[in-house]
């Protein structure tokens, strides 16, 4: 099977979002820090982890922006990393962070057409960016054809809660503080107004599950990390359904 084409239409504000993150990346990882205050480290470590062993092993950094998830999966014994953006100049922050000799390939690309041979990857971890790709089942299943079968898929996110409370307090999180403690750090209120909206917009942990398993994944479940993160869980099956 060969990457297939990305999809555009009237939803896909990709130009738009690329340009966007352009602009942040020079101030994102601080923002990351106060906005979570402090945890997402510490969420990602968790990510990862639970991808399992990866001494010896390839994995994918998908959506990497500024390539915090790359160095945790540099830590936990990884032996080649790809770190995946559509962001260039996210990408650049990020591997200035890096050894020059890190085993790190980065590489721009689009979530829905990755540069990648089919099974040819052990582990994908997504960090914050399928919410932001349209058409996110397309990206799942390309994760789906670029892992070896076994291989594991962790998506760490601001899913939408089920209940009607949580679901109120993120909203009026997003809503009320992510817009001006990020305008503040990055100058970019306008953007965080954006990043607000796409987690209200973002699907549930059982929604996701089940899109992972029309990809051709064997769902493991998920984890919430509070107060707001969690990750979702997925093995890749021997078969996968065809593009």
């Amino acid at each position: 099977m060969t990457p297939a084409p990305p999809v555009a239409g009237a939803q896909d504000r990709a130009p738009q979002v690329r340009e966007m993150f352009e602009q942040l990346a020079p101030r994102y990882d601080l923002a990351n820090r106060v906005l979570s205050l402090g945890l997402d480290q510490s969420w990602r470590r968790r990510a990862v982890a639970a991808l399992g062993p990866l001494q010896g092993r390839v994995a994918v950094d998908l959506c990497a922006g500024t390539l915090d998830l790359t160095e945790h999966l540099l830590a936990g014994g990884a032996a080649q990393v790809h770190a995946l953006d559509f962001s260039a100049k996210m990408l650049e922050v990020g591997r200035a962070k890096l050894p020059p000799d890190a085993p790190v390939t980065v590489a721009t690309a689009d979530a829905r057409a990755l540069p990648l041979d089919d099974n040819s990857v052990d582990a994908i971890i997504c960090g914050f960016g399928l919410r932001n790709v349209p058409e996110v089942e397309r990206a799942v299943a390309e994760c789906a054809r670029v892992l070896r079968p076994g291989g594991r898929l962790v998506v760490l996110d601001f899913f939408t809660p089920e209940g009607a409370v949580p679901r109120l307090l993120q909203a009026s999180y997003n809503r009320l503080v992510v817009p001006v403690v990020g305008g503040l750090i990055t100058g970019f209120g306008e953007a965080y107004r954006y990043l607000a909206g796409s987690i209200d917009a973002f699907c549930t942990r059982p929604a996701f599950v089940t899109l992972m398993g029309e990809a051709g994944f064997a769902a493991e479940g998920w984890e919430v990390f509070p107060p707001v993160a969690s990750i979702v869980v997925g093995v890749r099956s021997p078969e996968v359904p065809h593009a």
